[in-house]
Formats: structure tokens, sequence, C-alpha cells
């Protein structure tokens, strides 16, 4: 036994350390982090250093740094769950990528590891092949080219095996709580990919409950098992579950996508070859050629038992055909397809395809096994044959590898006593399947865009905000300038930009109606670039583009506390972005007026939805009067095309309602306060009924200095609470510079905790007949019933398992029946000598 477990211990180690050296070497050979690691993982580990440092001004429930202020549990769990991603804590702040790079190795080699031992235990088998077979779900082409640079979805890498093995314990009818906390890590550590990963398992599961003949009772008690183990793992795992379902229930909506186009036979069909990269249109689903050739040659392997291969050959053409089919696409994804690529699932159909392949393999394909396979693999390197993704390498892979995994499978059965030839042949298929390991990753990552940031000018982008740092009285935000999508988490700071599936609605359409940008819907936002909405969000200093080396100028403006006071009786105006603005400073700073076509295509009014602009390229040219030496602006919104004015022109790339464009600075007014804006639609574009605003002289500063005077005096800000001191006796509305999202309660000197009343979007604390001090806190809606349902799951596992601990304690004979069962045997002793 322990001879079993050490040898289990080396095969499961050694896949772990192939998969995990193939991806390090291709990295390495390329000379290339994972692509696109650097807009979300790496921002994200960024703030859990933060976190894990005492530095972030939040804490896990509560995110000050981004969006101006917005709940962080749910995007926590999402990005930050995979428990790998506390290797952060012993690197540098700056070292980001590598910290990404580690999380990414770890979680590749975990996955394979476990992948090698569910082998084992779906079949016995080689034990070195099962290793080989398992660096092909270690690196199949999803983690090449998509989990590499997610660690939250790579930990799905890990939770279908995990899952599978937890279905092994179900048909054994053995350890019910250990499984039952296989599926508690695997939900806790990424909802999104355990629920696909837990379609899989079931699956997985089904096939082989039916493919070996079992009494029905036995089949009873194992689904049974399977469903209680199930259910009581996701309720483990209540507290992830209810806060992330909330918050995607609050959150911003997804941009809508365009169904899934016919793809082609051949396309699909060229995902399966090694060293092909699609794009994301078509799923990544490759697991290198040995498992390849092993799945296509498994219908024709007489040594499994019919009913065994028309379970699996049944299973995979049901998920096969699942990811060719709209209505099924959406079915694995939750009926939504997700914007930043519709096949994230892939990784499932990939294990699937090493699990059926290795059943192949235990079984010792014969040669016509081998010809079948090979005959398959050729009649789908032919249909893909001309299609853009199927390059040089792919050939060469399947010209010189084929042969020689074909020579040495062919050994293997043919010279199957000689244990020589057995050991030179499976080393042979080991280097092999390194060797296109490397290469399919070494393609991969010349197929992906490289990163542009640039270490040092990150790294002086976060001093400058730290230097400049004056929270909570005011904030320092890391934009209007951008390196990712995530700055405030990357440079830290207080700033308008985020980028996260659980942004609230809330939040994105306040920084929207204020004139902020957005992208992808509403799901990343974008600082306030404009005076006034600076102000409004207590920026005292910012990085505003600049010129080299590293791009970004700051500066230092005046603004209001983070806590002003609006007067009573203040009726907000939401007819333009400047009258919403001006609600909220509380004071009229702009000229606004509507309007004037003066030439070229003459554009439509709509009434208050704005104008329709036609293209051209002569230009549509609107006039407005506005006062001489005031500032002028322009917020075109969703408008694409060229803007010109006052001698200056940009390009506004809108596009509804995928992408905002934010408030744009035009110029000086000039002596006769005459504004002339051309507009070159690139095709009819709208623009808002006042799509000019001039900021008059001095105004700004008036209306900061009047807040300042009747604003808070004192601010502190703790993880997820806020309190400010103000004058004594202040009536009318606190306003809090901060998304006005669900979960804030407030209290008025020390009263009643109640919701607030939010203020177009932020929040807004009524004083009542007077008052000098407001209290805020946030709790995540949904964590209080997740802990009361988690809780009361744990006990109920708790219970059960002392229950099964007791249940197989030997029963210990009282003493009465001891005592008597020792007198007998003594008078039974004595007869016998007696006799004797």
């Amino acid at each position: 036994m322990q001879g079993e477990r050490r040898r289990e211990v080396l095969v499961s180690g050694g896949a772990a350390a192939l998969a995990m050296g193939g991806y390090a070497l291709a990295l390495g050979l390329r000379g290339r982090w994972p692509a696109g690691a650097e807009e979300v993982a790496v921002p994200y580990h960024a703030h859990l250093w933060d976190l894990l440092h005492g530095e972030a001004t939040g804490d896990v429930l509560f995110n000050w740094n981004s969006g101006y202020g917005v709940p962080f549990l749910a995007d926590f769990f999402a990005y930050l769950m995979n428990p790998f991603s506390w290797f952060t804590a012993f690197l540098p702040r700056d070292r980001g990528e590598l910290a990404v790079l580690l999380v990414t190795l770890a979680t590749i080699g975990l996955g394979t590891a476990l992948m090698a031992r569910l082998l084992g235990r779906l079949h016995p088998g080689p034990h070195w092949l099962r290793a080989f077979a398992a660096v092909g779900y270690g690196l199949c082409a999803w983690v090449l080219d998509v989990g590499g640079a997610a660690p939250m979805w790579l930990w799905g890498l890990v939770s279908l095996p995990l899952l599978g093995l937890a279905a092994d314990w179900c048909l054994r009818e053995r350890r019910w709580v250990a499984g039952t906390l296989c599926v508690a890590l695997a939900w806790a550590g990424n909802l999104y990919t355990a629920a696909l990963a837990t379609l899989a398992a079931g699956l997985l599961f089904a096939v082989r409950l039916f493919a070996t003949s079992r009494p029905l009772r036995q089949r009873v008690r194992a689904t049974g098992r399977a469903v209680t183990m199930a259910t009581t793992g996701v309720l483990l795992a209540s507290p992830v579950l209810f806060v992330a379902v909330q918050a995607a229930q609050r959150a911003q909506p997804e941009s809508p996508v365009e169904p899934l186009g016919p793809s082609g036979l051949g396309g699909h069909l060229a995902q399966l070859l090694p060293a092909t990269h699609g794009g994301r249109g078509l799923p990544d689903v490759a697991i290198g050629l040995f498992g390849l050739l092993l799945v296509c040659g498994l219908p024709f392997n007489r040594r499994v038992r019919p009913r065994e291969r028309a379970a699996w050959c049944a299973a995979l053409v049901l998920v096969v055909l699942g990811f060719v089919w709209t209505p099924t696409v959406l079915v694995w994804h939750g009926l939504a397809i997700p914007a930043g690529g519709p096949y994230r699932v892939a990784f499932v159909l990939s294990g699937l395809l090493v699990l059926a392949g290795w059943v192949s393999l235990a079984h010792r394909p014969d040669r016509l096994t081998l010809l079948g396979g090979a005959a398959v693999v050729a009649v789908i390197a032919s249909v893909a044959a001309g299609l853009h993704s199927v390059r040089t390498a792919t050939w060469v892979l399947l010209a010189v590898g084929g042969t020689v995994l074909l020579a040495a499978l062919w050994v293997l059965d043919r010279r199957h006593p000689d244990r020589r030839a057995n050991t030179v042949a499976t080393w042979v298929i080991g280097g092999a399947v390194f060797g296109n390991a490397v290469w399919s990753g070494y393609a991969a990552l010349g197929a992906a865009p490289s990163g542009s940031i640039r270490p040092a000018a990150v790294r002086a982008g976060h001093a400058a905000v730290r230097a400049a740092e004056d929270w909570p009285r005011g904030r320092s935000d890391p934009g209007p300038h951008a390196f990712t999508t995530n700055d405030p988490l990357l440079l830290g700071g207080q700033g308008g930009g985020y980028f996260s599936g659980y942004l609230p609605t809330v939040a994105a359409l306040l920084l929207h109606d204020l004139g902020a940008g957005w992208t992808a819907g509403g799901r990343q936002t974008e600082s306030v670039t404009d005076p006034v909405g600076q102000a409004l969000f207590a920026v005292r200093a910012h990085l505003d583009d600049g010129p080299p080396p590293y791009g970004f100028t700051p500066v230092r403006a005046a603004a209001p506390p983070l806590v002003t006071v609006l007067p009573p009786g203040a009726r907000p105006d939401t007819s333009s972005v400047w009258s919403r603005q001006e609600s909220l400073l509380g004071s009229q700073v702009y000229d606004a007026p509507l309007p004037v076509p003066a030439g070229g295509p003459a554009p439509t009014l709509h009434g208050t939805s704005g104008w329709s602009v036609p293209p051209g390229e002569e230009g549509t040219v609107l006039t407005a009067a506005c006062t001489p030496g005031s500032t002028a602006f322009f917020h075109g919104v969703w408008y694409r095309g060229t803007v010109s004015a006052l001698g200056a022109a940009y390009r506004s790339d809108g596009e509804q309602p995928t992408t905002a464009v934010p408030i744009h600075r035009l110029g000086t007014v000039p002596a006769d306060g005459v504004v002339r804006v051309t507009l070159r639609s690139d095709t009819v574009s709208q623009v808002p009924a006042r799509p000019i605003g001039c900021l008059r002289t001095g105004a700004l500063e008036a209306a900061v200095a009047r807040l300042t005077a009747g604003g808070a005096t004192r601010v502190d800000a703790g993880g997820h609470t806020l309190a400010a001191t103000l004058p004594v006796g202040s009536t009318g509305t606190a306003l809090l510079a901060v998304p006005a999202t669900e979960g804030w309660t407030c209290a008025v000197d020390g009263g009643r905790a109640s919701a607030p009343t939010p203020v177009l979007g932020m929040i807004g604390v009524p004083l009542g007949p007077g008052a000098s001090r407001i209290a805020c806190s946030f709790r995540p809606p949904g964590l209080t019933e997740g802990l009361t349902v988690g809780s009361a799951t744990v006990a109920a596992l708790g219970l059960v398992a002392v229950f099964a601990r007791l249940s197989r304690r030997p029963t210990r004979t009282p003493r009465r029946e001891r005592r008597a069962a020792g007198d007998a045997k003594n008078t039974t002793d004595a007869t016998d000598a007696g006799n004797a």
C-alpha cells in the first residue's frame, strides 16, 4: 500500500512537472508573459497585495480605489479566490506579472496532477502513459489561449478532475464528506467554471454508471450520494453563491453580442489539431496529437467493451453538438453568451477528450485501433486544410509527431512482454507529448498580441499617485491617463476606472450621466475628465496624458471635501449632462444653449433625445453662443466621427451602447462668443440635444469655495465605512461623492441607521432640522443569508462526519459480558486440562 501511494505521488507529480515545465519553456522561448494578463489579472493581484499588506484604502467588502467606490466582495470571489493567488503576498508589489505567472503555473500543475489521478481511478493502465495523457489536459489549447492569462477561470482546470474524483467516490460508495468538501472548494474557487465542471462531472458520472453492469440498487445509491454530495457542497459555498448572485442581479448588463455565426465544419474540426488558433469565434479544445489519436481510435478499439465504447462516443458527440448549436451553447453559459468569448467552457470538452482517450490507451490499442485513429485524424486534417488557423507548425506536428507516436504505440502493443521495448516506447511518447505541448504553447503565444505596458512607467505612475494621496479628504485619481482597464487597482489612488463583471449599474450610470466614458457596454468605466466632474468626485490630483518618458503628467486642482451639503429644497435637473453636474454642484457654472445648425448636411433634432447627424466629408456645423473667455466642452456620448472646433480636432469613437465617449475640452471661447463645431460623421450618429457646454471663468472656483465652507470639516473612512463631521446645525442633504449602490446604511448624529436617499446616483443623507455628524456603513447584499446557510450546512456536515466516524468504530463489548466470557473461557480451559 505504501509503495502504491509513493508511485501515485510520483506519477501525479511527474505529470504536473511536465505540464508546468512545458508552459514555462514555451513562455521562455517566446520571451513573453501570458497575453492579456496585464489588463485584468495583474491589477487585481496588485490590489490583493495591498489588501494583504494593509496598504489598501478599502477591504474585501468594499473597494474605495475603483469606480469612485464600489462593492468588492463579489469581485474578490470572482477574480482572487484561486488559492494560489496568495503567492502575490511574497513578491514585491511591482512584480505583478510574475505573481500571475506563478499562480498560472501552480494551477496548471495541480489540475494536471489531479487529472493523472482521475485517469487512474477511471481505469488501471501504464502509469507514465497516464501522466503523459494528463499533460494533454493540463496544456490543452484552452489553457494556452485563454486560461493562462486568467487565473480565476484557470481554477476550472482543477475543478473538473477534482469533481471527477468526487464522482468516483460516489460510485465506490465512500468518502462522502471529503467529496462534499471537494465540491465546495471547486465552487468557492470560481462559480463560473465550477458550474461548467459540475455539468461535465455529472456527465462523466453517468457514463461510468451505465458503462458497466451494476445492480439497480447500487446505481440508485450511487446516484443519491452524488446528488446529496453536490447539493451539500454547493450549499457550503453559500457565502460566495449568495453574494455573487445578488451582485450579478445589480450589475451592469453585458453588452449585446452577436449570435454565433456559422463557422463551418472545417473551422471546428481544425480546433482539434495541434498548434491551431481560430480566434474567439471557435472553441479551443485541442489536447495534443497523442490524445487526438487515442480519441479518434476509441471507436475501433475492440479491447474496450462495446457498451463502454458506445457510452463514451455518445457522450462526446453530445458535448460536441452542444458546442456548435447556439441554444445549447447558451445552456452551457447560463443562458448568456459571454462578451469576452463564447467558448470559455472549452476546457470541459478537452477534459472529456482526455478521459475518453485514456480509456482507449488503458486497453492497449491494437493495429486496427491505431490505423483507424490515424485515418480519422487524416480526414480531420483534410477537411480543415486551407483554413487560416491551420499553419505550418500544424502540418509538421502531424507528419513528424504522428509518425513517432504511431510507431511507439505499435511497439507497446506488439512488444508488450518486452520490458525494455516498453520503456523506450514510453519515453519516446513522453518526449513527443512534451515537444508537442511546448510547440503549441509557443505558437499560441505568437498568435496573441503582446503587452505594451512598461514596468518603469507603472512604477512612476504608482509613485505619483501615492505622492498626491489625500484620502479621505479628497481623491488622487490615476486617470484619465490609462495603462490598463483597472489602473486604480494597479497604481492605487481612488479613480473612476474599473472593469468588472459585477460593476453595479448604479455606479456605471452615475459616471455615464456625469460625462465619463465607458466601454464594454458599461462594464468598464473611465475616470471623469472635465474639471466640474473632478470637483464633484473630490478629485484633488490626477494623472493626465503627457510627454515621454512615462506618458503622463501629474495635475493638481482644488476640490471640495468628499462630503458636501446641498441646501434644502434643491431639485435636480436631468435635462443634460451640464444640468446634472450643476445640480450636484449646487451652482450654475455653465452656458449650455441649444445649438443652431449653420452649414453642411442638416442634422435632425429629436426633442430631448438629441440630434441625428448625417455622414459626409463636408461636415455638419453646429454653433452655440457662450460667454467670451469661458472654456468650451463637447459631449458627444455615442458620436462616431471627427469633431473640429476652436482650431483643434479630435477623433470620437463612440458606438451605442458599447462605447461612450467622455466630455472633451474644445478650447477658449473667442471674443465674439460663438462656438463653431464641425462634425464629420462616419455614419448617421447621435449627439445630445445640448452637446456644447461652456464653463464660465471663475464659476467653478466660487462653487468649490462655497461647498468647502459648508461641507464636512472632517472625513474618516474605514475599509467599508465613511463618517463625516459637518458644521453644527447643517440642514438639507449631505451628499457623499460615492455611487449609491445597494448595501449602504447611514445614521445621523448617532441615530438609527437606514438606507440613504440617492441624489442622481450619489449617496444622499437627509439631515432633518439640523445635524453635525453622519456615519455610513456598507454590507454586501446576500452576505448575511449566505453566512447563515453556509453555517447551517457546516453544522449538518459536522454531524454527518461524526456519525460516520462513530459508525465505523468497532463496537466495544460491555464489561459484564466480557467478564462472563472470561469466566466461561477459564472454565473451559480447566476442563480441558483435567481431561488431559
